[in-house]
């Protein structure tokens, strides 16, 4: 018999699982040669490509690198020519694989502002990005007469011990916004389903549900106290599908549908349209909000009755965007409802009620993929399908375009060229909304035929979505991968929690920093 073949990171892995640690908090692993040093080490001159979609988590260990005069921790002396697979954001001195596609003219913001209304948006720090950025589609500054609220998110290493999280400020954020008769439109995001439906914990995600209920609750009343149509929704769902078949918890999203509510009293005998997608939801806010809807939104309006007069009627409209709130009758694993919820079961109940595809291609992902939050609300502010940098990516794979494209030849050649070494860095996974271990095995295709002969994979995890222990599979099969081109090798492993941040914990950049460039880490053997 054959003996297995000894995969080192993989391995180290696995003994991290059985010392206690997941996926997501992996401390920092680094390989190390026989001479007990660390291997493929980021120095100067070297090239990085940073293989991650997405890019808002990305952005601060992206700027750790290429930022001049970065001040939030000192840095090695060294200079590194750096490329990103998507555009992170336009200050980043980097080269692009895949620009961003501008332009995404028309949508629900630029709409309401166009007609000289005030809108303002509420979220906590933890959906800041989605609620401004992706809402807006894809544009990083605000539109006039907008106004972002950003209440901040707890500090902890783990939700599960708060996840009431700050929802009660966001709902008394939004009552007191209510107040204003200027704010025509108000979208808020709720974040703690999505939040904690991540974690492994089903007390805590019970009582992130309940508390999201609450929430709603206290926003709707004050809505009706000043006359304003409430909208409920959702992105994506997560926890109502809570199981896989077997019985092991998926903490990843779903591709389940989200509720769509209107609630008005005027329309309270209305009929929604069944099967719309997230492309119907502005459309349907400007018919409420009496606006025209513009040639570039091909989502429909949901609401079947016209108005009784034929004419548009000017109201004051509330989204709520229940994040990671799915739809599914099935009982089994559906911790939304297990969950004490008396005001969404009340209102759909009583108010027009249908539900939307939040997943797959209805959000310009590929067929029979899962939704995301990035997905979701762009989708919502769109109001029409845009291809997601996925489906780019992969099609460029596809058709052989991946193979030319010219920040990748740039980084490849100039390690060539400059006789220094190529890094690939980011999510190991087979399907994250962060990126895909499809991409990085393209990238190690391209680098064997470039020839590029110093190339090391730093590889992030983080179980959303996956199996239990799946990280240290993906890892062997990076592994194996890199011995069957005679490309590449994986020298070092971290956990997503310390290198994909949003809020600032330069802390935990730092760690990823020194774990990229010192070596910083628990030493594994080759």
């Amino acid at each position: 018999m054959t003996e297995e073949h000894y995969y080192p990171m993989s391995e180290a892995v696995r003994a991290a699982y059985q010392s206690g640690q997941e996926d997501e908090a992996i401390e920092p692993l680094v390989r190390v040669d026989g001479m007990g040093q660390p291997v493929g080490r980021i120095g100067d001159g070297d090239y990085i490509i940073f293989y991650d979609i997405r890019g808002e988590r990305e952005i601060e260990l992206t700027s750790a690198f290429v930022t001049p005069e970065f001040p939030h921790f000192p840095q090695q002396p060294i200079k590194v020519h750096f490329a990103t697979m998507i555009e992170y954001a336009r200050s980043l001195p980097v080269q692009v694989a895949f620009p961003l596609v501008r332009h995404i003219r028309h949508t629900l913001g630029e709409v309401v502002s166009a007609h000289g209304l005030r809108q303002v948006k509420i979220s906590e720090s933890e959906k800041a990005i989605h609620v401004q950025y992706f809402l807006n589609g894809k544009r990083e500054e605000s539109f006039p007469g907008e106004t972002h609220v950003v209440v901040p998110s707890p500090e902890t290493q783990n939700y599960a011990e708060v996840p009431q999280m700050n929802a009660e400020v966001v709902a008394e954020t939004a009552v007191k916004v209510m107040n204003d008769p200027e704010a025509a439109l108000i979208i808020v995001n709720f974040c703690n389903v999505d939040v904690i439906g991540h974690i492994e914990d089903r007390a805590a995600i019970l009582r992130a549900v309940a508390e999201v209920d609450k929430c709603i609750g206290r926003v709707l009343e004050a809505a009706q106290d000043h006359g304003v149509t409430v909208v409920v929704t959702a992105d994506h769902g997560t926890v109502e599908r809570w199981l896989y078949p077997e019985g092991t918890i998926d903490t990843g999203h779903t591709d389940s549908p989200v509720p769509f509510t209107v609630v008005a009293p005027e329309l309270r005998g209305s009929t929604l349209r069944n099967g719309g997608a997230l492309t119907d939801v502005a459309p349907t806010m400007l018919h409420l909000l009496g606006l025209p809807k513009p040639v570039e939104m091909t989502g429909q309006n949901l609401l079947l009755d016209g108005q009784p007069d034929g004419q548009p009627k000017r109201r004051r409209v509330l989204i709520i965007i229940a994040d990671g709130w799915g739809a599914r009758d099935e009982a089994r694993g559906n911790l939304i409802l297990e969950a004490r919820t008396p005001v969404m079961d009340k209102l759909q109940q009583y108010w027009p009620t249908t539900r939307l595809l939040a997943a797959g291609e209805a959000v310009g992902m590929p067929a029979g993929t899962v939704g995301n939050s990035e997905a979701g609300h762009l989708h919502i502010g769109a109001g029409r399908r845009i291809l997601s940098d996925r489906m780019r990516i992969d099609r460029a794979i596809a058709d052989g375009s991946f193979f030319s494209n010219e920040a990748f030849r740039w980084a490849m050649e100039g390690a060539k060229r400059d006789g220094t070494r190529l890094h690939l860095l980011g999510i190991v996974s087979f399907y994250s909304s962060h990126g895909s271990v499809n991409h990085l095995k393209a990238l190690l295709e391209m680098a064997r035929r470039e020839k590029v002969s110093q190339v090391y994979v730093h590889a992030m995890l983080g179980r959303r979505g996956e199996r239990p222990e799946s990280g240290a599979h993906y890892i062997k099969d990076v592994e194996q991968e890199t011995e069957r081109l005679g490309t590449g090798v994986v020298a070092s492993v971290i956990g997503r929690f310390w290198s994909l941040d949003r809020e600032e914990n330069w802390d935990r950049i730092e760690k990823t920093y020194r774990w990229l460039v010192e070596g910083r880490g628990q030493t594994v053997p080759a």
